[in-house]
């Protein structure tokens, strides 16, 4: 891709974010266009269906998020690299709130999703899991997945991000607790 072309995606995909936050993910292509300092047809031109932005909002996210687990456990010990994880997953978890309904619309083109963030947010946050279980500062008996549903499952029963961040952090304490450290 051009570089001019790769920066008009990148806009989109970023207005798109920030609209979708703000607007659902409904909102009209041409707050979107206009936010990313480009024309309609720029953005049809790159994201010809709304299916396909949505994609590409939702996988930014994810590899963003993945990425982090490399960060925090580079600059932190297990157990905080942890925590601060699943914090960021929390964030993640509770601003895409508007993403889960087209997600689970039955359209073909969010088929693959659920795998791909699966398999990608499980394996981040397993090798923190592993990190911190083998540093003994965790119970050894978590599994990613089951994390992962949990605090989602936290979030969406959670009215603010600062609610689901509270209780996310007391899920993180009780992984402590029978920890070996």
């Amino acid at each position: 891709m051009r570089a001019d072309a790769r920066r008009n995606a990148d806009a989109l995909t970023d207005a798109a974010k920030a609209v979708f936050a703000t607007d659902g993910v409904d909102a009209p292509a041409k707050l979107i266009a206009d936010r990313a300092g480009v024309g309609v047809g720029t953005l049809y031109r790159r994201f010809p269906q709304r299916s396909d932005l949505v994609v590409a909002v939702f996988q930014r996210a994810v590899e963003s998020t993945a990425a982090a687990a490399d960060e925090l456990a580079a600059a932190h010990a297990p157990d905080e690299a942890l925590a601060l994880w699943l914090q960021r997953f929390t964030e993640f978890v509770a601003t895409k709130r508007g993403l889960a309904a087209a997600l689970h619309s039955g359209d073909p083109a969010f088929e693959a999703l659920p795998d791909y963030f699966l398999a990608r947010l499980g394996g981040a946050l397993g090798g923190l899991l592993d990190a911190a279980a083998d540093a003994g500062t965790i119970r050894p008996d978590v599994d990613a997945q089951q994390l992962l549903h949990a605090v989602a499952d936290l979030c969406h029963g959670a009215p603010t991000i600062e609610q689901s961040q509270l209780l996310v952090g007391l899920l993180v304490d009780g992984l402590r607790y029978r920890a070996t450290a």
